[in-house]
């Protein structure tokens, strides 16, 4: 029961960071061209980001599920789903962490995939065993997540589109559960 509420917490924490709360530079993250800056900080966003076309939130998921399998994960069936509403613009998927031989090395083999298949890595944050990268591709921006500890790991990758009409169902979605 605590692993599941940790996890829950984390990707609480990554979905806020990702959509896009507290942006960098004292600006709301959106430029004209009909796409945005990531919330990382990034000052380009739609296909210049990433290169080349925008995937969709399936084949999203499929690139993150195809690498993080071949690099030695299985999907954790109680990891956190996405909310009905925001299904084409956010992809969540995280690892059994637990059956793999060594997370480390399968979450930095994950991530060499999908650079290796076209998405375009940028700011990363390590701090006290944890280490979350942002990558780009498209619109999209995964932040892929490697918590771990002495007996303990949490591989989340957790992918957003960062369009306007994808940011305002975040902004919705998050006002909704807001507490009081």
């Amino acid at each position: 029961m605590r692993k599941a509420m940790g996890v829950a917490a984390v990707a609480a924490g990554v979905v806020l960071l990702v959509a896009g709360c507290g942006t960098e530079g004292g600006g709301s993250g959106k430029n004209k061209g009909g796409s945005s800056a990531s919330s990382s900080g990034s000052t380009t966003g739609g296909a210049e980001a990433g290169g080349g076309e925008s995937p969709d939130a399936a084949a999203v998921r499929k690139e993150i599920g195809t690498a993080a399998t071949a690099a030695g994960f299985t999907e954790d069936p109680s990891g956190d789903a996405v909310p009905a509403e925001l299904k084409n613009c956010m992809v969540s998927w995280t690892a059994d962490a637990g059956k793999a031989a060594d997370p480390k090395k399968s979450y930095d083999a994950t991530v060499t995939a999908l650079t290796g298949g076209g998405w375009k890595e940028g700011p990363a944050t390590e701090q006290s065993g944890s280490t979350v990268k942002t990558l780009n591709k498209g619109t999209w921006s995964v932040k892929a997540s490697n918590h771990g500890a002495a007996g303990f790991a949490i591989v989340m990758f957790i992918g957003t589109d960062n369009t306007p009409e994808c940011e305002a169902l975040f902004k919705a979605d998050l006002e909704k559960n807001k507490k009081p």
